[in-house]
């Protein structure tokens, strides 16, 4: 097998010859590192106006790219300064034939999906794709895939050129990366650690519902609000902020929902982990205090600190929160707003990981991963999939661009 493709360009266009009158569509999906073209479609639309025949081309393209390069990041090049930008946010939606097509453009396109407005004359071949089957020239879905130079064509290029080609790249797609195939929902977790507190500051055990419950520092407010800012230019696909009710989660999420203009629910299942006795305390001082007792805890998911929860408890709970968001935010894009355990149990959980990777994975304060399930919630098939883990915005850290999650 060859090495993943991890970055290619769509190219879409469409065009409606009256305005409203036949119309058609154009796409194509490159390999952006090579420019080797690994499919395209040219396909006809019956009646339809011009941004309709352009938003089909969007889909049309974010559909290919999802069976060539499902792990790919993705830039959409488009003449379309509307497409272009209502899907970047910067534009409303206002047209009601527009709306389902941006919806499904949204749903297909993975999460930190970037569009690039350019001149016609650089989106020829999308262009032409469209005339094509307007013409009768073409009609469907041509695959390229296997046509770098001295590659072997492999089972999955064969199946790829065969009359099943499509189900079978999406089984591969699904057995060995752990995707489910495109076409359910995929449901968009973009999960944010609260800001920093004073025992957060002092590395101090600092529980859930049952804790002394501090609230944000102003340093803490200072980092959510840089949050909040970096992920304003995704606002516009966020339908809900859900958060721990945990006052510091709390806290946070409402500065984050107000920055994105969308409504604040509480999770208690994403609440953080009870500490018991321990809480308020440092490391140290509990070693000092029960040397066995920690010990006992690092070495088993199933010890829990005394009159707290183990580990095992946490993920129940935590999993359970997640089934019910997956149901009732199915197909959408959620900012979640957490702590440091739960936060690592969905990544764990999203990759297949077993629960004591958490001992393994270090989250910052106000820090920023993203995690997308894709399939029918509560079924057998839903797979996760870690787009990003442990960001943060310039200023406090690391300098990542939000728009290529």
């Amino acid at each position: 097998m060859s090495d993943p493709i991890r970055h290619v360009v769509v190219e879409a266009d469409g065009g409606s010859r009256g305005n409203p009158g036949p119309a058609a569509y154009g796409a194509l999906v490159k390999d952006a590192d090579t420019g080797r073209v690994l499919a395209e479609e040219g396909t006809t639309l019956g009646v339809a106006s011009n941004n309709v025949a352009e938003y089909s081309g969007l889909i049309a393209g974010l559909a290919l790219a999802a069976e060539v390069a499902p792990d790919a990041d993705i830039e959409v090049r488009m003449d379309s300064k509307l497409v272009v930008e209502q899907m970047s946010g910067r534009w409303k939606i206002k047209h009601p034939d527009m709306k389902p097509l941006a919806l499904e453009a949204k749903r297909l396109a993975p999460f930190g999906t970037t569009y690039t407005w350019v001149p016609r004359e650089r989106n020829q071949h999308a262009d032409r794709l469209a005339n094509e089957a307007l013409d009768g020239e073409r009609s469907g879905v041509t695959w390229h895939v296997g046509e770098r130079a001295g590659d072997e064509p492999d089972s999955a290029v064969e199946a790829a050129q065969s009359s099943q080609g499509q189900r079978a790249i999406q089984a591969e797609v699904a057995g060995d990366r752990g995707w489910s195939p495109p076409g359910g929902p995929v449901t968009t977790l973009v999960v944010v650690r609260h800001g920093a507190t004073e025992l957060t500051a002092e590395k101090r055990f600092s529980g859930g519902l049952g804790s002394s419950n501090p609230g944000l520092t102003d340093e803490g407010r200072a980092q959510v609000r840089e949050v909040a800012d970096w992920l304003t230019p995704i606002g516009e696909a966020v339908d809900v902020v859900v958060a721990s009710p945990v006052r510091r989660t709390r806290e946070s999420a409402e500065i984050l929902a107000e920055r994105l203009g969308v409504d604040l629910v509480e999770e208690p299942r994403f609440a953080e982990m009870e500490f018991g006795a321990w809480d308020g305390l440092t490391f140290a001082e509990v070693r000092d205090r029960s040397a066995d007792e920690i010990d006992a805890w690092l070495g088993s998911l199933d010890v829990a600190p005394a009159g707290g929860e183990s580990f095992r408890e946490v993920e129940k709970r935590v999993l359970d929160g997640l089934s019910h968001l997956l149901e009732t935010h199915a197909g959408q894009t959620v900012v979640v707003v957490s702590h440091v355990t739960p936060i690592k149990v969905l990544v764990a959980h999203a990759v297949d990981a077993p629960l004591s990777s958490l001992f393994r994975m270090e989250l910052s304060t106000a820090s920023v991963s993203v995690v997308s399930f894709f399939g029918e919630p509560g079924s057998s098939g839903i797979r996760g999939s870690l787009r990003l883990y442990n960001a943060q915005p310039p200023g406090t850290g690391q300098l990542l661009d939000p728009q290529r999650w």
